[in-house]
């Protein structure tokens, strides 16, 4: 991982009326549309995209739940918190002096429903589904609304489902948005196929996007990608794209791409879902108890360094045998579990460099496979002495190779950097070397964080640099896109990053379900020790830096099959 840091200030609102929302994000996962509901104009107002695609729920506190619902299959869940009424608002086009109907079936105590500036109602107490309804009328020149869900503060998770706002769209916008451009396809199951296209224009904004096999609408989007499911394994589909705006206005077709999906064989080979505890740092929270919590099973141990010379030692200062990382180690395999230690890191006294051959590496390794009888290790190659330093590149695939001949059955794993494409010319460097050295590794870890921008969508983010890595292993190896799937590997880190990026517990959600779908090998993050709840907390080492409940990310995680 990167460095061992890592949170940011977020601050609440009192307000049960929030501010703007906005609509369009840089990308979403989709699955088919739900189901309409007469003139309803909102997007997504029963959740069944399973997302919160269309609705701004700030801080991370909305999320979709499959359970309890009112219909269908997903459902709003907006965790309230001491400070944070967990609002969710869309905006979306209507007439001026007209009449609209806004109604909401919902559940929990003290729900909320109204337009911003508007009309509102709300219940107290409802243990059941019970529908909440009321009108309001647009001003003179009024050409938008903002429609609002919030519970109230620390009166717990409310639910709501099938959002309806009745009445006419916007319609003196008669202008459609531009056709989109570059359909492609950048991946593939042998049951989906993950779509990306250029952005249309609009003269007053594009609101969505449909995506077509032939005259059926299969999928909706708010951004410009989108995942089709339900599709049969083995068989050619075409698909193209249109763009839609708030008055219902909708452009030409897209150019149509034609994808063969998967013959639903799935590679069979090493899973692992094994977020990051580190002993010595951040209050370190007992295995057993987040094994409870959440039923996670794997954990990536960190950080094996040299304690001078070729020697390996825990954070290089803590013996291998005898102390808290060792104790911690046989509580979680006598609680059911296992660990992959991460050997390496972005700082601290490496083997790497300080092992002077292939052979003398291989035998840190060992040091460490013996002292466990491990079933799988894990080199965390960064930063310029080892990952940017093809000597030193070159010396941990040589030894990796040669641990993996002296130790049948034992899987190796290479985690690295990434840009939000795809990896580096370092990573591919390695990939490649990787192939030309014969070294065998079982799965390439892609750390897609710390980009460098803090507005980074890191869903969309995180999937585009899987998906490049994908597109390498399937050029260096010759493999199809099943087996480079299941030769890859993701680990994030949860909530706020060194550079201020923000993966919530909704981003997770998506990377993990896009992990099981796509069936890759491994999913991680940084860290354990940080999976607490802390919005506003300031820079600390205990917790994620955003509002969450303890060890939610790890629970995410722990639902990762591969």
């Amino acid at each position: 991982m990167r460095t061992r840091t890592r949170t940011r200030t977020r601050t609440g609102t009192r307000l049960a009326c929030g501010l703007g929302a906005t609509l369009l994000g840089a990308a979403a996962v989709l699955t088919a549309p739900g189901s309409a509901f007469g003139a309803n104009l909102l997007s997504n107002g029963d959740f069944e995209t399973g997302s919160t695609a269309g609705w701004s729920c700030p801080g991370g506190l909305g999320s979709v739940t499959g359970s309890p619902v009112h219909g269908g299959s997903k459902a709003l869940a907006g965790a309230t918190t001491a400070s944070d009424v967990a609002k969710c608002t869309q905006t979306v086009a209507v007439r001026p002096n007209t009449t609209y109907a806004l109604s909401a079936w919902v559940r929990g105590s003290y729900v909320y429903l109204g337009v911003t500036g508007g009309a509102s109602t709300w219940t107290n107490s409802a243990g059941a589904y019970s529908k909440l309804t009321v009108s309001f009328t647009t001003g003179a020149s009024q050409t938008s609304a903002e429609v609002y869900l919030n519970g109230w503060y620390g009166q717990g998770t409310y639910y709501a489902d099938d959002i309806a706002l009745d009445g006419p769209g916007g319609s003196a916008d008669t202008v459609a948005p531009t056709v989109p451009g570059n359909l492609t396809s950048t991946g593939k199951t042998a049951t989906t196929a993950t779509l990306t296209w250029s952005a249309s224009t609009d003269n007053v904004g594009v609101t969505g996007y449909d995506v077509y096999q032939g005259a059926t609408k299969v999928a909706t989007a708010t951004g410009t990608g989108a995942t089709v499911t339900g599709l049969n394994p083995n068989t050619a589909y075409g698909f193209s794209v249109r763009a839609r705006d708030a008055a219902g206005n909708t452009s030409a077709a897209s150019n149509t791409v034609s994808v063969t999906t998967d013959n639903g064989t799935v590679p069979t080979g090493f899973k692992q879902a094994a977020p990051y505890l580190y002993m010595g740092w951040g209050n370190p929270p007992s295995a057993t108890t987040v094994m409870n919590a959440t039923g996670a099973k794997w954990f990536t141990m960190a950080f094996i360094l040299s304690s001078g010379g070729c020697n390996a030692a825990w954070d290089g200062e803590r013996p291998l045998t005898g102390g808290v990382d060792q104790s911690t180690i046989a509580a979680i395999r006598a609680a059911g579990g296992d660990i992959v230690p991460s050997i390496g890191g972005w700082q601290g006294n490496k083997l790497g460099p300080n092992c002077s051959t292939p052979q003398a590496l291989a035998g840190a390794y060992q040091q460490v496979i013996d002292a466990y009888g491990l079933k799988a290790i894990d080199v965390d190659i960064e930063n310029t002495d080892e990952f940017e330093n093809a000597v030193v590149q070159d010396r941990v695939l040589g030894a990796l190779k040669i641990v993996k001949q002296n130790n049948p059955g034992l899987k190796t794993i290479l985690t690295f950097g990434t840009s939000t494409t795809g990896p580096t010319s370092w990573g591919n460097r390695l990939i490649e070397q990787s192939k030309a050295l014969g070294a065998d590794i079982d799965v390439f870890t892609i750390m897609p964080f710390d980009f460098g921008n803090a507005s980074t969508d890191m869903y969309a983010s995180t999937i585009s640099a899987a998906e490049g890595l994908k597109t390498k292993l399937k050029s260096t190896f010759g493999w199809d896109d099943a087996t480079a799937y299941a030769h890859l590997g993701i680990s994030g880190m949860n909530g706020v990053s060194d550079n201020q990026e923000v993966t919530t517990v909704q981003n997770w959600t998506g990377i993990r379900d896009w992990a099981n779908t796509h069936h890759i090998a491994r999913l991680a993050f940084w860290s354990v020790n940080r999976d607490r709840g802390c919005a506003g907390g300031g820079l600390q080492e205990t917790c994620s830096g955003i509002a969450q409940s303890d060890w939610q990310f790890t629970s995410i995680t722990a639902g990762f099959t591969g």
